[in-house]
């Protein structure tokens, strides 16, 4: 992308007289800001054009860079707002009755995105007085939208200059007969989807991230340069032979053969870096475009960029000719990132990529940032994360994002904006070529942008060959990218690389078939058949979507023009189940197993011997698609207070280590065997360092440790550390304790729960049944204390049967997915309640409580009195909200009731977390301990199952 130098007065000045010999009365502005009031008018009807709105004033006022909502402009959100964004299951909202208080005009509450203050889809125009100055008489001026939104049309007076509808990069105008004086330029915006259809879904256009939003936003300027100008640069460095290959284009508009000279002069942007020996050439050029290339020395030691070092250039180029001297700057990178049988190398330096998604999600004003501190801001925190890349899910960012991620070492996806149906002829087929073209010539340059797709999971009968042609075409345009067909599929034998939803632990539409919910807990599984038997390396697609309850908290940050109504929903209907009191607790508890989904999905990859990276969906939260609350980090990218970044980096950073453990639950005769290796990807090999291993109890005390033999560590995964068989007799009572392994300042844990092989007896053990029947209910009032364990089940469809459990947190959301299970996000408990003192456990779900998940029915327990508190809550999905118990007591006249929404039964010589949960409730209900408040009707007990 050309920037156009934009000092003005003794800066230009300065230039002039030391690198061109001229005076400094023939310096010049070269920019001017449009920023501010523009005119402005709503075309709802279309009719602009045709009554020639360009040659009249506008009748309203806005300010930009801004767009319409941020004016307060647009149509309040109601029953017939026209949507950007497949509304598939969460069309719900418009029939369902538990929606209808939020369809009233006065209460217009959706549930499945966040919702702009104001809403409006069509044509819009915009205008401005220019004044030309006088020395820009004989100079081509330029008109530049920084971010456009979508199609413009530029007007100057009465003189249609033309049309631009890209997505990703600027909308440029040159206005190359502009006469001085003052002139209206005129703009008219269309953010409508016609015959361009990238998708109602694709991130770059959909209501269901940054908004269909209309305006101008981002740098508003015009520029004048001589009619002899530098048009494009394309700097493809090579680093083996200390080189760049300089391509330039440049325009000669005079109308002759002009005689120039071009001076090349690469300079480092930091102290570290030195200048490179200038290079100069004599050119001819014709009339026209003038397709132009140098090699340029880069000197005996360039430095290179990667994401530990990263060094940049500035490319200064001085352009002198019969028209007038040109002066431009490009930033680029000595860098060569490169596919290596299946992983990927930068600079012969092997590299795993551990990514998230930026959807273009920006709350406060509907669309992307284009302020470099932003980007650094938002590249801070997934590096303090341990993350190295990000892919932008089917759009591109503003420049500004691609020079946060040079400065700050961060590996780059861009996207052609679309997630569509390609390759039928349908007009979007030529469209997305020019995009691609367009996004490459913008941002090329750029050392972090080194991947690059067309979209999104693409559909349509011949999307393949398609795609097939779409990459080598880009190939040939741009080799200093890697390119795969689409984030998603398809697999084709041109790609550079595979980005493939395969290697994930949780499938769409698995249910609670996935590794997670359907095998039993361990570490040992990996990807390695899926690397294996792909020819190129594998970038996992979309790995995680794992959802936290929603934190209303957040809902005071959205101070912006997009509010979350969605929230407010959410909030309302817990409150009014009057569970209000438990909505941090419910976010908290949720947000620790959301944490655990994601480790177990990220070390998965990281024990994946060969695999080339993860793109994670996603660290901060989704707010479309039916509300998709997956992030540790909320959507302002900010933490929610269940994970640190320095916990969650543990198991996703650099360097990590790694245990593969069989099990997680142990009896205290067996010995826990672990073997224990290294993923590495640092700027350097590990040198004399000895891994250490520790396995300690809740209270911190050593129970047992040891050390590994010392070692030099290559940069890769897979890197044998040794094995731990520690036999577990010494631990007499039931407890948690943790392994944690350590290289260096690295260190990761993982918890594992030891149980006795023999538990002491109790006395006045309570009857354990699996169903209600007359002698059960006389024991009970005669009292008895009973233990209710029904199968799973058991449970009557309308009171909890047909809600589905699982271990894992729910995968995306219950609507987008049409009620995928599971169906629930964890348990709440009181860790010190007495029924659970043999049962060590946490506030919320761990690996221990797996069997129990996986055996269970969450019991609805919304008809009975709210003074019901539930030994452990199962927390509901947020679109429900119902008060699910798990275990509960009660009253039954004079005796007492536990109740178990867990099969307790079953199958339990082999389950031995069932065994230890079995006898500590056991216990709990043998003691004085045992004694329930609340009274329930044994009528409506007996309602809760299916049969009695």
């Amino acid at each position: 992308m050309i920037k156009t130098f934009k000092h003005i007065g003794f800066s230009i000045c300065i230039l002039s007289v030391l690198t061109l010999g001229l005076s400094c009365e023939q310096s010049q502005e070269v920019s001017i800001d449009l920023s501010g009031d523009w005119k402005f008018q709503i075309d709802s009807l279309d009719q602009g054009e045709d009554k020639k709105w360009y040659t009249e004033a506008l009748e309203e006022t806005v300010q930009l860079p801004g767009s319409m909502v941020e004016n307060g402009k647009g149509y309040d959100v109601d029953l017939e707002t026209k949507w950007t964004g497949n509304l598939w299951n969460d069309s719900l909202w418009y029939k369902s009755p538990k929606y209808e208080k939020y369809r009233k005009d006065d209460n217009i509450k959706v549930s499945f995105w966040l919702q702009p203050e104001k809403k409006y889809y069509g044509a819009a125009w915009y205008q401005k007085t220019i004044t030309i100055p006088e020395n820009w008489k004989d100079q081509v001026v330029t008109f530049n939208i920084e971010r456009a939104h979508w199609e413009s049309t530029v007007w100057v007076d009465d003189q249609k200059i033309g049309s631009e509808n890209t997505l990703g990069t600027a909308h440029r105008y040159l206005l190359k007969d502009l006469k001085p004086g003052e002139h209206i330029l005129t703009v008219r915006m269309d953010n409508r989807v016609r015959d361009i259809n990238v998708g109602l879904d694709a991130h770059s256009i959909s209501d269901n991230t940054q908004s269909n939003w209309n305006g101008l936003v981002g740098e508003l300027s015009l520029t004048a340069t001589p009619k002899v100008f530098i048009k494009s640069i394309k700097i493809v460095p090579d680093v083996n032979n200390k080189k760049a290959l300089i391509k330039l284009t440049i325009e000669n508009t005079t109308g002759t053969v002009n005689t120039a000279q071009i001076k090349l002069e690469a300079k480092g942007t930091n102290q570290h870096v030195a200048t490179v020996k200038s290079l100069t050439e004599d050119l001819e050029l014709k009339s026209g475009d003038n397709e132009l290339s140098f090699d340029y020395t880069m000197g005996d030691n360039p430095a290179l960029w990667d994401e530990f070092d990263t060094n940049l250039y500035e490319l200064n180029l001085t352009l002198d000719s019969d028209a007038g001297v040109h002066f431009t700057t490009e930033k680029f990178g000595m860098r060569e990132f490169k596919a290596s049988d299946k992983h990927f190398v930068i600079n012969d330096r092997p590299v795993f990529l551990r990514g998230t998604l930026e959807c273009s999600i920006f709350p406060l004003t509907g669309y992307p940032p284009t302020e470099i501190d932003s980007w650094k801001s938002i590249f801070t925190t997934i590096k303090n994360h341990g993350l190295n890349h990000m892919r932008f899910h089917s759009w591109c960012p503003p420049e500004a994002a691609f020079d946060a991620a040079d400065e700050m070492g961060v590996y780059l996806q861009v996207e052609a904006s679309a997630w569509a149906t390609i390759g039928d002829g349908a007009p979007v087929d030529k469209w997305l070529y020019k995009e691609g073209e367009a996004i490459l010539e913008a941002y090329g340059n750029h050392p972090s942008f080194v991947m690059m797709a067309y979209g999104n999971e693409p559909s349509g009968k011949n999307h393949k060959q398609y795609l097939i042609d779409y990459v080598t075409h880009f190939k040939a345009l741009d080799s200093t990218k890697m390119y795969t067909s689409a984030a998603g599929w398809p697999l084709i034998d041109n790609a550079d690389y595979f980005n493939t939803p395969k290697p994930r632990i949780q499938q769409w539409n698995q249910n609670l078939n996935s590794i997670i919910n359907a095998e039993e807990p361990q570490t040992l599984f990996d990807f390695q058949s899926i690397i294996d038997n792909t020819p190129m390396p594998v970038v996992s697609h979309e790995i995680g979507q794992w959802c936290v309850y929603p934190n209303f908290n957040e809902i005071s940050k959205y101070t912006g023009v997009l509010k979350p109504k969605n929230l407010e929903i959410f909030k309302e209907t817990l409150e009014n189940n009057h569970l209000g009191h438990l909505a941090d607790s419910l976010m908290l508890a949720s947000g620790k197993l959301q944490t655990l989904c994601y480790k177990a999905d990220i070390e998965a990859a990281l024990r994946t011997k060969g695999f080339a990276g993860f793109q994670l969906l996603d660290l901060h939260d989704f707010p479309g698609q039916g509300t998709a609350l997956i992030g540790v980090l909320d959507a302002f990218w900010e933490e929610k207070g269940y994970v640190s970044p320095a916990e969650f980096k543990a198991f996703s950073g650099e360097t990590v280590p790694l245990a593969r453990l069989k099990q997680r639950t142990f009896l205290n005769t067996d010995t826990l065997n672990a073997s224990i290796e290294l993923a590495h990807y640092g700027a350097k090999p590990l040198k004399g360092v000895t891994p250490a291993w520790k396995l300690i109890n809740k209270s911190g005390d050593q129970v047992s440790s040891g050390t590994f033999p010392q070692g030099d560590f290559e940069i890769g995964n897979g890197i044998a550390l040794g094995k731990i068989s520690l036999p577990l007799n010494s631990i007499k009572a039931a407890q948690q304790l943790t392994l944690s392994v350590a290289v260096g300042e690295f260190e990761n844990s993982w918890d594992v729960w030891v149980y006795p092989a023999k538990n002491k007896e109790i006395n006045n053990e309570p009857r354990v049944v699996t169903q209600l029947d007359a002698a059960t209910i006389a024991f009970l009032k005669q009292g008895g204390s009973v233990l209710l364990s029904t199968k799973k089940g058991a449970v009557a469809a309308d009171k909890g049967g047909d809600i589905g459990i699982g271990f894992s947190s729910i995968f995306w959301n219950t609507s987008w997915t049409n009620g995928q299970k599971p169906h629930t996000l964890g348990i709440l408990c009181d860790p010190n309640h007495p029924a659970l003192a043999d049962f060590p456990t946490q506030y919320h779900s761990n690996w221990q409580w797996w069997d129990a998940m996986s055996h269970s029915n969450a019991i609805i327990l919304d008809e009975f009195s709210t003074d019901l508190k539930p030994i452990v809550r199962v927390i509901d999905d947020w679109f429900e909200n119902r008060s699910l118990g798990l275990l509960f007591e009660t009253r039954v006249g004079k005796g007492k009731l536990l109740i178990s929404g867990i099969d307790l039964h079953t199958g339990i010589d082999k389950r031995i977390e069932a065994q230890q949960l079995l006898y500590s409730l056991k216990k709990y209900m043998s003691s004085n301990q045992f004694n329930p408040a609340q009274e329930l009707d044994m009528q409506l007990i007996k309602g809760l199952y299916a049969t009695n």
